[in-house]
C-alpha cells in the first residue's frame, strides 16, 4: 500500500469522525432517506451483483437473487418498517428515591460512532451489506472492507456505496491484510467482523488494544444428530440443502454427521440416490465454485488422508474450481477431516449407539455457530438442546435460521459473539444508555 492510499484511509476516517459529530445520522427520517436511496442503487445493481457473484463463487442466478439480494432488501424493508418504534426511548420501573422524589427511568438508544465493517467471500453481498444497514439504521457512520477473495463483488459492492452514499458518511476500502491492519489501527467506535476464529482473533486483539466493541461472526464444526426416529428422506434433503448450497461454504452448513447405527446404512443409500438425482452432471458445477484453488488442495487433503473413506463424489476441477459433492463414512474425531471447519462439500459420517456419548464428544469440542438435530420425538431433541451449547439451532432443518430477521443470529465463545438481524442489529450498532430523572 503506498502512501497516497494510506493518508485516503485516514483521511475518510476523519471525515466520518468529522460528520458524525455533526448529529445528522441521529435523525431517524435522515437515516429512512439513506436507506431507501441504498434500496434503489442495490436493486439497480442486481445484474452486476449476479454476474460477480457467478465469476467469483459459481452462483446461479437463482441462487444469487435467494440468499444475497433478497436477504438485504427483505431486512432492510423490515428496518424501514420499524425504525421508528426500535428508536423511541424505552421507559422501564424505577427504585424509590431515598427522598421519595417521583423518578423517572428510561434507556436510550445511541449510535456508537464510525463503524468498521470487515466483509466474508462466502457471502459477499448479504454478510456485507446485511451489517452495513444495520450501523446505519443505528445512526452510525460506516468503513466497510469487502473481502479480496471476491474481487469482482467487491467492485461492484463499491460501486453500489459510492452511488449511494457520500463517502464521510460510508466509504469502501479494497485491499488484504496491509490495509486491514492499517483500518484496526485506527480509532473506529465498533467493530463488526465476520470470517474465521483464526482472524477473528487478531481483529479482538486489535480492538482489545484500544478498548473497542465488537460483533465477531466466526464459525466452526456445526454437528447434524440424525436419530434413528427421523424421517430419513425429509433429513437427506434438508441435510444436503444446507450442506451443498454455496458449494459448503456456509458458516452454518452442516459440517459432519452423528447418526444412529440402526439407521445409519439405509441413510446413507437414501444419501447417494438423492445426490445422484439431484447433482445428476458430471461437470461438477451444480453447486457453485470453490474460492480459490488453495482451498481446493486443502480440501483434497481431507480426501487424501483417508481415500478409503470416500463413499460418494471426491473428484474435483483445480483449474476451474468446481468439487463434488463428497460423502465420506466411518469416520472418527481422529481424522483430519475432523479437526476443524471444513467449508467445503465434503459431509463425513460417523455413528452413535448412546446419544448422551456422542454428546459428551461434541461437548468437548469448541462451542459451534450451529447445531441441528433430525428426529420425530421432540423429547429427544429437547433433550439434545438441552444438554449442548451452539450459537443457534434448529430441528428438522438446516440453515433456513439465518435468513429470519425475527431471530438473533450469532456465535458462543469460539463461533462468535454479538448478535445481529432485524431489531438485534440495532441493538448490536446501539450504545442502551440508561437515563434516570428526578422531578
Amino acid at each position: 500500500m503506498n502512501k497516497e492510499s494510506e493518508q485516503k484511509i485516514r483521511d475518510v476516517f476523519q471525515q466520518q469522525k468529522a460528520f458524525f459529530k455533526t448529529h445528522q445520522t441521529k435523525d431517524i427520517e435522515f437515516r429512512k432517506a439513506q436507506l431507501r436511496k441504498f434500496r434503489e442503487v442495490f436493486l439497480h445493481h442486481t445484474d452486476a451483483l449476479c454476474d460477480a457473484l457467478y465469476i467469483d463463487l459459481g452462483k446461479s442466478r437463482k441462487e444469487a437473487e435467494y440468499v444475497e439480494i433478497q436477504i438485504v432488501i427483505s431486512e432492510l424493508d423490515y428496518f424501514l418498517e420499524n425504525i421508528d418504534e426500535w428508536a423511541k426511548p424505552t421507559p422501564v420501573p424505577s427504585k424509590p428515591h431515598p427522598t421519595g422524589a417521583e423518578v423517572i427511568s428510561k434507556i436510550i438508544y445511541e449510535p456508537y460512532g464510525v463503524s468498521y465493517i470487515i466483509g466474508p467471500f462466502n457471502y459477499p453481498v448479504q454478510l456485507t451489506f446485511s451489517p452495513l444497514i444495520g450501523a446505519l439504521v443505528a445512526g452510525n457512520t460506516a468503513i466497510l472492507k469487502p473481502s479480496e477473495n471476491t474481487p469482482h463483488v467487491a467492485k461492484v459492492l463499491e460501486d453500489i456505496v459510492k452511488e449511494s452514499f457520500d463517502e464521510s458518511y460510508v466509504a469502501v476500502f479494497q485491499g488484504a491484510i496491509e490495509e486491514n491492519t492499517l483500518l484496526l489501527s485506527l480509532p473506529f467506535d465498533y467493530i463488526f467482523f465476520t470470517g474465521s476464529p483464526n482472524v477473528g482473533k487478531i481483529v479482538m486483539k486489535a480492538a482489545a488494544e484500544q478498548l473497542i466493541p465488537l460483533a465477531l461472526e466466526l464459525g466452526g464444526k456445526s454437528p447434524t444428530i440424525v436419530h434413528k426416529d427421523a424421517d430419513l428422506d425429509k433429513a437427506v434433503a434438508r441435510i444436503s440443502y444446507g450442506k451443498w448450497i454455496n458449494c459448503g461454504q456456509t458458516c452454518v452448513a452442516p459440517d459432519y454427521i452423528y447418526i444412529h447405527e440402526s439407521v445409519k446404512d439405509a441413510f446413507i443409500e437414501k444419501f447417494k440416490a438423492h445426490l445422484k438425482t439431484t447433482y445428476n452432471d458430471e461437470s461438477l458445477g451444480k453447486i457453485g465454485k470453490i474460492v480459490s484453488q488453495n482451498q481446493i488442495k486443502h480440501l483434497a487433503g481431507y480426501l487424501e488422508a483417508a481415500p478409503e473413506k470416500v463413499i460418494y463424489g471426491g473428484k474435483y476441477d483445480l483449474e476451474s474450481r468446481h468439487f463434488e459433492a463428497t460423502l465420506m463414512d466411518s469416520i472418527t474425531w481422529d481424522d483430519q477431516v475432523m479437526q476443524q471447519e471444513i467449508f467445503g462439500p465434503i459431509l463425513p459420517i460417523m455413528t452413535y449407539h448412546d446419544i448422551n456419548e456422542a454428546l459428551e464428544e461434541i461437548n468437548n469440542r469448541p462451542k459451534p455457530l450451529a447445531l441441528y438435530v433430525f428426529s420425530e420425538d421432540q423429547e429427544f431433541a429437547d433433550h439434545v438442546l438441552s444438554h449442548t451449547t451452539s450459537g443457534d439451532a434448529e430441528i428438522n432443518s438446516t440453515i433456513i435460521h439465518v435468513g429470519s430477521h425475527y431471530l438473533p443470529f450469532g456465535g458462543v465463545g469460539t463461533s462468535g459473539m454479538g448478535k445481529y438481524h432485524g431489531k438485534y442489529s440495532f441493538e448490536s450498532f446501539s450504545h442502551s444508555r440508561s437515563v434516570l430523572q428526578v422531578r
